[in-house]
């Protein structure tokens, strides 16, 4: 792969062509959780006329217009998990392009069935794998890009600082084994780059998955430390644990407290 263009220092709603198989426009929707505004990626084989888009984000109408003149024909049109900056304009999609909507929850599918593990999405030559990673949401799916040594990540990793595991569809230890999975993917040298639903192209897909491991396990220790020191409800941990961030993002620090209590609960009924 060339060098990787900084998708985030181009103006929203400008297709920025990541690579021969990849392009990206990002949605007008930045804010405290959705960074820079939610990257859709359309997908489509060298000289192929039908694609693939993942994550056509909000039902904003000026959005979708950039996005499916990007996309051409559309074949089908994944999902990475439910959220609504991905998901909002679900039924926008099928009305607009007649394409089955598929995800691994059976919930945010049209005219298809639910993406299996390890199944292989292949269009007109694109080769995509499905790689369920939960924990950031119970559905939470990447998607490897044979093409480009390449994992969309969706929201399990992003291109920018680390996700939220929101209490109680998010969940640290599925979390933890999918950073395993993506792991594996990265030292097989399936997966060199990391394409995130939010934020810039990651080229270092190696040190990415070491530094989201490192930083989920020194916020567990610091939770823990919180409980032995007295903390009990999340806020009280939160207050602690999360004193130098900004206090317009405890609320979303105390639903990923409560999923690190979970995991701690569930550690300790293991123990005995």
């Amino acid at each position: 792969m060339s060098a990787v263009p900084d998708i985030t220092a181009r103006p929203v709603e400008v297709p920025v062509r990541v690579s021969d198989v990849a392009t990206v426009v990002r949605a007008d929707n930045a804010g405290i959780m959705t960074l820079d505004g939610t990257n859709t990626w359309i997908l489509r084989a060298p000289g192929a006329s039908r694609s693939v888009v993942v994550d056509p984000g909000p039902d904003d109408p000026r959005h979708l217009d950039v996005v499916l003149e990007v996309a051409g024909e559309v074949a089908v049109v994944l999902y990475t998990h439910w959220h609504g900056d991905h998901t909002d304009a679900i039924d926008t999609m099928v009305s607009r392009t007649g394409a089955p909507a598929r995800a691994r929850d059976a919930a945010w599918c049209r005219a298809a069935d639910p993406l299996g593990d390890g199944e292989v999405v292949e269009v007109d030559g694109l080769r995509l794998e499905v790689v369920p990673t939960p924990g950031h949401t119970a559905d939470s799916t990447c998607l490897l890009v044979e093409a480009d040594d390449a994992l969309l990540t969706g929201d399990t990793i992003l291109g920018r600082g680390t996700t939220i595991i929101a209490h109680p569809d998010g969940a640290l230890g599925p979390y933890l084994s999918s950073l395993d999975r993506i792991g594996d993917l990265v030292s097989s040298g399936r997966a060199t780059t990391f394409y995130p639903a939010h934020g810039p192209v990651l080229p270092d897909a190696h040190g990415v998955v070491d530094f989201y491991r490192a930083h989920r396990l020194e916020r567990l220790d610091q939770v823990r430390a919180a409980v032995a020191g007295g903390a009990v409800t999340a806020r009280e941990v939160v207050e602690r644990v999360y004193a130098e961030v900004d206090e317009s993002l405890w609320p979303a620090a105390e639903r990923s407290v409560e999923a690190q209590l979970e995991h701690l609960r569930t550690e300790r009924s293991d123990e005995v």
